[in-house]
């Protein structure tokens, strides 16, 4: 188990440190740089920017230096725990991304909650009553889930609010509690605005999840084992959650880290639709702005919380299925 475990953290570390070089290479890909940006800023307000004002603000920031070097300098920082200065913001990466990261974390949790404890709950019944009026219902809504883009049920839920109920779902705070300092009632009102992402986040991979359950549950209630329990006189829940749910349960886990990844994908875009005080929409800002070091180190925290969620998913597999384990370590 130990060994299994410090194999699988060295795997992490190496692929986070491969990412890392993927990602910055890919930030640096679009023409231009910070410096270009600037200038087309201040050109579109009207202000008229030298070429030699430009080439000293870029060899200012050190975006003159070759890309290796920029990644270099990036990563020994990362390793400090620095993750640079933002070009834009003038300030540490790491306070700006403290500021705003802490909720993402939060509503990618929430979200993670939702789906797990919807589709397991919806496809252990659909399974045990297939073919029934819920599983029929159940089916459709699956459809409709895996159908509809994330954004475009943001948009649904902002207009059906603003329309019929006379008020708006988007942000996570009340007006009064916008920039309020933290308290138990600021607090109670996130959560009332809570669900409205979790929601939307958590519908297509709900609606995945169920259909994964449901599948593999009908798998394995007509396998000889079944038969078996039934036969000791155990209760049908009992032995429904004792053997087969347990086995049904290793795809639904392995596919933690897949499922985080689609939150953290969908999250920007639904954050920038519902304006959520997240780190979406200041990723897309730092991308458009091609502010390098706070582009790189938000993606880079991406990528590590991907990483950690698969890193949990083989956890929970060797766990939950003793096979697994033996397998390994034969």
């Amino acid at each position: 188990m130990v060994q299994i475990l410090i194999r699988r953290t060295g795997y992490a570390l190496a692929t986070l440190f491969f990412v890392s070089i993927i990602c910055f290479i890919i930030i640096q890909l679009p023409p231009g740089d910070y410096a270009d940006a600037y200038a087309a800023k201040r050109h579109a307000g009207g202000e008229i920017i030298r070429a030699e004002e430009v080439e000293a603000i870029r060899h200012q920031l050190g975006l003159d230096r070759p890309m290796y070097i920029q990644y270099l300098n990036w990563m020994w920082g990362v390793v400090r725990g620095e993750l640079g200065m933002s070009l834009e913001y003038k300030r540490p990466v790491s306070e700006v991304i403290a500021e705003r990261l802490p909720l993402t974390l939060i509503l990618a949790f929430s979200t993670m909650v939702f789906i797990y404890s919807v589709a397991l709950s919806i496809g252990i019944l659909s399974a045990v009553r297939q073919y029934s009026a819920a599983d029929h219902f159940f089916t459709v809504i699956g459809y409709i889930g895996l159908a509809t883009p994330n954004f475009l049920l943001a948009l649904l839920l902002m207009y059906a609010s603003h329309k019929w109920f006379g008020q708006s779902v988007g942000g996570l705070f009340s007006p009064q509690f916008q920039d309020a300092p933290w308290s138990w009632a600021r607090l109670m009102d996130m959560l009332s605005h809570l669900w409205v992402p979790v929601v939307v986040l958590g519908t297509a991979g709900t609606a995945f999840q169920i259909r994964t359950m449901r599948a593999v549950l009908l798998d394995e209630l007509n396998k000889m084992y079944v038969i078996a329990a039934r036969s000791t006189g155990l209760s049908e829940f009992r032995m429904l959650m004792k053997y087969p749910v347990r086995i049904a349960l290793n795809p639904i886990v392995s596919t933690l880290g897949w499922e985080l990844t689609r939150v953290i994908s969908g999250a920007p875009i639904v954050g920038v639709v519902l304006s959520l005080p997240d780190t979406g929409p200041l990723f897309l800002k730092s991308l458009l702005d091609q502010d390098t070091y706070l582009a790189g180190a938000m993606i880079l925290i991406y990528c590590t919380l991907v990483i950690a969620g698969t890193f949990i998913s083989d956890v929970l597999l060797i766990i939950l299925d003793p096979r697994i384990r033996y397998e390994r370590l034969t």
